[in-house]
């Protein structure tokens, strides 16, 4: 039997649950750590016993999220229209959209990498950074932009194995660099005495190591192959990348500008303010790594089964996701409520910031199972081709309703309407959500 027809069978015929769990698990362990490695900076970092160091991470954050944002946009963009496709049995279409999101994130990281180096002060300085901060967010962000053409590639790669269903190659290349990225924290920035800036080469030499072993994941097995022939940069191709795109590059690019304004709003205060933002804000994406990755391991059942017409097991895969995720979510929001000033302890051990992180962290907890519906109603809308509803959601907890809610809040509670914020944003979004997601799940019906 062909391969491809093989993985078809694979993706539309075992029950649902099993399916996503045994899809699920590679995604949750790149997700978990993903998550930790972006934890192990901040954490090495910590040991300098400087604010400014650690704040100058918080800050550089922000451009990450850029960079990602460009890697999500081309890989789920490209990723869905693939799944798709391959559940249509459209094996050269999904072979060309491959290729073309590749190419076109590879690009893009290029431009990137040469205008941000060459606008390295005032990025700095837009991104949040005061004077203080300034040197040690200029030597974090350097690296980090000279790394941006193979970290978004390598997001396209990531993405585009886990839509077809490879999710155990993505795995091995995320997890290899992460686990690389975390030996070579202390190495460059404590052994080598290189501080802040070893932190931005240990980031992009793991990376460089994922993308390449990404890429041989895809010549492997029968995975799509990557080949710069079958590049088409054709106005369809384009359409479909951002239909599929546009709610990932909305909800990294607005999480960029969130970070942004949340880190100008907290400088107001001091500079132990933004480090305790930007701790609070690794622990929760940690936290909530569990929960993506499960729902990564939904994505590309989704899209086959809604490309293959067999829409029951589209919904019944979305609420056996929601239901699992609540459950784990409740679980976890409680433990990092209970033990909120230890885990901001971890990463900067100073009064001031332990006392700003630890309120901002429990206020978060609060919320923190309204993820599950927002995260796999968002993920569900974009496999399945809903681009407006998806894009408003994307938009809207870290942007549509955080934005305002930071400017109004801290001007009415200062710090404490800062701390406030994504919470009272997670909840606004949680009341729109559901109702437009029980909307399309009756437009799918039909």
């Amino acid at each position: 039997m062909d391969p491809q027809e093989q993985k078809y069978l694979a993706m539309t015929q075992p029950p649902v649950r099993g399916l996503i769990l045994r899809l699920a698990i590679p995604c949750i362990i790149s997700m978990l750590v993903t998550a930790f490695y972006n934890m192990a900076d901040t954490f090495f970092v910590g040991m300098l016993k400087s604010n400014a160091a650690t704040a100058a991470v918080g800050v550089v954050f922000s451009m990450m999220a850029v960079i990602q944002a460009i890697g999500f946009f081309f890989g789920h963009g490209s990723g869905n229209y693939i799944s798709r496709q391959l559940g249509q049995k459209n094996y050269e279409e999904a072979s060309t959209m491959a290729a073309t999101g590749f190419y076109g994130a590879l690009l893009t990281g290029v431009v990137i990498a040469v205008l941000g180096n060459i606008f390295l002060d005032p990025l700095s300085l837009l991104l949040g950074a005061t004077e203080t901060i300034l040197p040690d967010t200029r030597a974090y962000l350097r690296p980090i932009l000279l790394g941006a053409p193979w970290m978004t590639a390598s997001l396209v790669l990531n993405n585009q194995l886990r839509y077809q269903g490879s999710a155990a190659y993505a795995m091995v290349g995320i997890v290899t660099g992460a686990i690389l990225n975390i030996a070579l924290d202390p190495i460059l920035i404590l052994y080598f005495k290189m501080g802040v800036a070893g932190a931005g080469w240990a980031t992009i030499i793991s990376q460089f190591v994922s993308f390449c072993l990404l890429y041989i994941g895809c010549a492997r097995g029968d995975n799509l192959k990557i080949q710069l022939s079958k590049v088409r940069f054709r106005l369809f191709y384009l359409i479909q990348i951002l239909r599929g795109g546009l709610p990932s590059l909305a909800r990294q690019s607005l999480a960029s500008l969130a970070t942004i304004c949340l880190n100008h709003a907290a400088g107001g205060y001091s500079d132990a303010a933004i480090a305790a933002m930007g701790v609070v804000q690794r622990i929760m994406m940690f936290g909530a790594s569990t929960m993506i990755g499960f729902g990564q391991g939904f994505q590309p059942v989704c899209g086959f089964n809604y490309g293959a017409g067999l829409y029951h097991r589209v919904k019944e895969g979305f609420w056996f996701c929601v239901k699992t995720s609540v459950v784990f979510l409740t679980g976890a929001g409680a433990l990092m409520f209970a033990f909120a000033p230890q885990l901001i302890a971890l990463f900067r051990d100073d009064p001031e910031v332990i006392a700003c992180g630890a309120a901002a962290l429990r206020f978060q907890c609060l919320t923190f199972p309204a993820q599950s519906w927002v995260v796999m109603s968002n993920m569900m809308e974009q496999s399945v081709d809903r681009t407006v509803p998806a894009t408003f959601l994307s938009a809207a907890r870290q942007g549509i309703f955080f934005i305002p809610a930071l400017w109004i809040l801290s001007s009415l509670l200062g710090l404490t309407g800062i701390q406030m914020a994504q919470s009272t944003a997670d909840l606004c979004t949680l009341l729109c959500a559901i109702p437009i997601h029980l909307h399309v799940m009756r437009t799918i019906k039909k």
